[in-house]
């Protein structure tokens, strides 16, 4: 399924903040903890938890969210199909990215083990 322009422009000026508390509650309602999301963002990002509030509170897009980060070397290894969306076959590089950290937030609430998700 190929992503059209309209969807890439909604991804990109979404905020980090207004998606994030959803994070957190798909984890713990899933029993796993905001200390794991955080460990997911941190790996796929290089963000620290107190640059991860930061941009919270600054209330960045993903588009300035992805901007800032230094994503992790093995973070081509996410695959699969989120959203509808495989992966591996999205054009856009922001809507790829948004749909990295949707895949390893997915894998966190399904209870993989934190050693596969970060793809190490």
């Amino acid at each position: 399924m190929k992503t059209t322009p309209e969807h890439n422009e909604l991804i990109a000026k979404m905020t980090f903040a207004s998606v994030y508390p959803h994070y957190i509650t798909k984890v713990e309602r899933k029993g796993r903890t905001k200390a794991e999301l955080d460990q997911v963002i941190t790996w796929l990002t290089g963000f620290d938890e107190k640059k991860i509030q930061e941009l919270i509170k600054a209330n960045v897009t993903f588009e300035a969210f992805f901007r800032e980060a230094t994503l992790h070397p093995n973070a081509t290894l996410i695959t699969g199909v989120i959203c509808g969306y495989r992966i591996e076959e999205i054009e856009n590089p922001l809507t790829r990215q948004a749909r990295y950290l949707d895949k390893l937030v997915d894998e966190l609430a399904k209870g993989k083990k934190l050693e596969k998700i970060l793809r190490k």
